[in-house]
């Protein structure tokens, strides 16, 4: 969970609060996904009946089920969280090995294009000035070093011919 805000104070008769956004709250939030705070030691979903930004860093927020400037007053100073997404730093697709270096064996050559077909994906590698289809499965990827832009494939005899 990533703190993105802190409740700060009341707003209205019907339970809206003010809330102050932290620098990595995100610019693309959607009232359909739930913020959090905790609650008594448990982490509670609060979802948005409406958001409105005051600003870059305030914004006025009615919390479903929090109608009242009493139940308000529960989670006021309370700070918000929301869930991180999952990095995608370690992530890739094929399509980006497009240009690396290629090993088979003892002989070198470079992935030129990606065919991206759901049954039968393929890389075009070019070795020797000719050009080979292999398919792209993690069976035949023995080694990826993105420092280097190098992947390192081992193949079934027959598969292409040297």
């Amino acid at each position: 969970m990533l703190a993105v805000g802190r409740i700060t104070k009341l707003f209205g008769a019907e339970g809206e609060v003010n809330v102050n956004l932290y620098a990595d709250f995100p610019d693309n939030f959607s009232e359909e996904q739930p913020l959090f705070t905790i609650v008594d030691s448990l982490v509670v979903p609060l979802f948005c009946d409406s958001f409105s930004r005051r600003g870059r860093g305030n914004a006025t927020v009615r919390f479903a089920d929090i109608d009242t400037p009493k139940r308000a007053e529960l989670i006021m100073g309370n700070e918000i969280f929301i869930e991180e997404a999952e990095s995608d730093d370690d992530e890739f697709t094929f399509e980006d090995l497009i240009g690396f270096t290629v090993k088979i064996g003892r002989r070198k050559g470079e992935i030129t294009d990606f065919y991206d077909n759901e049954y039968n994906p393929l890389f075009e590698v070019e070795i020797g000035g000719k050009h080979y289809l292999i398919p792209a499965v993690e069976e035949f990827i023995a080694a990826i070093d993105f420092d280097k832009q190098e992947i390192k494939l081992v193949l079934p005899d027959g598969l292409i011919e040297l």
